[in-house]
């Protein structure tokens, strides 16, 4: 690897009213950026003093002016455009660095031409003892496209005793912390600006497998993030994007012969997910779940367009499908209570 050039490496942090992440973390994106990479901070149209803080706290860091909040998925698309390393790191606002993690991530994408994507080992900044539940070590889906990660399945988090400290090809990569090639990821159209924020980076991943590329996770590497710093895990804005955007990228992304069953069992679940929101008083969550499959109908004819234009692309490639189990995670969790990724696996 170059370590003299100055311009192989493009650390981007998109951010949105994260003036106190900012002040907080920001310090230490700064500390552990290697020689060769830069670090430059695009801005969704904040209304708080965020770009005001950098520019009088950190006047040489490079920043990126977006005209208005475009989302996680368009602003990351709309910064990338003037990203020109061979290698870009997205990562979130509100994660913080405590030792060298850059190298680990980029010598993979150095070594094996076939990874287009690499995540680090996601912690808890709360609790550093602990996976966080964004992506803690390496993305997974199931049968029906459940995703899940070594280390979190739905709301169980496991303590991180190195069980998972080996590098293994997985199925998505967090957004929270994911290195890319910056031209395959221009190549293939960035994120899905549809999506707005939640499940675009599964979208995005899955769409790289479908080329036969490699999705893979780096344990010699660790970031710690916050989580829930735009969306609170809990918020009904979350719940609906979460429950529209699985509907809409297994729309688009699914094998033809699986698509409508896929969808079908699915919507059925997800009724059986509002009830049991409504069961829980949380009267909010219960009408975002219809108010996502509304929206889903709604898209049905966008995404159709975009669903036969992904085929045509993909007609004579083999897709990578490793990280997608052939097992229930729900009836793994919920009816014979293994928790745990070790449990099934």
């Amino acid at each position: 690897m170059n370590t003299e050039n100055p311009s192989l490496c493009t650390v981007l942090v998109l951010n949105y009213n994260g003036l106190d992440f900012i002040k907080r973390f920001c310090q230490s994106w700064i500390d552990y950026l290697p020689g060769h990479t830069k670090l430059v901070i695009a801005d969704n149209a904040s209304t708080d003093e965020s770009l005001q803080y950098l520019a009088s706290h950190f006047p040489k860091v490079d920043t990126i002016k977006l005209t208005e909040n475009h989302g996680f998925a368009q602003g990351y698309n709309l910064a990338m455009e003037q990203v020109d390393t061979p290698y870009c790191i997205l990562l979130n606002s509100d994660v913080e660095i405590k030792s060298n993690w850059i190298e680990p991530l980029l010598a993979l994408l150095e070594q094996d031409k076939s990874i287009a994507a690499v995540q680090p080992k996601i912690l808890d900044q709360k609790s550093p003892g602990y996976f966080e539940y964004a992506g803690a070590a390496g993305g997974f889906v199931d049968k029906l496209y459940y995703p899940f990660c070594r280390g979190r399945i739905f709301q169980s988090i496991e303590k991180d005793q190195s069980q998972y400290n080996d590098s293994t090809e997985i199925f998505w990569a967090s957004g929270a912390a994911i290195a890319l090639r910056t031209q395959e990821f221009k190549d293939l159209g960035g994120f899905d600006a549809d999506f707005f924020a939640h499940m675009e980076e599964i979208d995005l991943c899955w769409r790289f497998k479908s080329m036969g590329k490699k999705i893979v996770y780096q344990p010699k590497s660790t970031v710690y993030h916050v989580g829930g710093g735009t969306l609170a895990y809990a918020s009904s804005k979350k719940t609906f994007l979460n429950f529209r955007n699985s509907l809409l990228m297994i729309y688009k992304n699914e094998a033809p012969g699986r698509v409508f069953h896929v969808i079908f069992r699915r919507m059925i679940l997800d009724g059986i997910a509002a009830l049991s929101f409504l069961l829980k008083g949380q009267v909010g969550a219960f009408f975002a779940v219809f108010r996502a499959h509304l929206a889903f109908y709604g898209l049905l004819g966008k995404f159709r367009s975009k669903r036969k234009l992904l085929q045509a692309d993909q007609a004579s490639l083999t897709p990578n499908m490793s990280g997608r189990i052939s097992k229930s995670i729900l009836t793994h969790y919920y009816l014979k209570g293994q928790k745990k990724y070790s449990d099934f696996n």
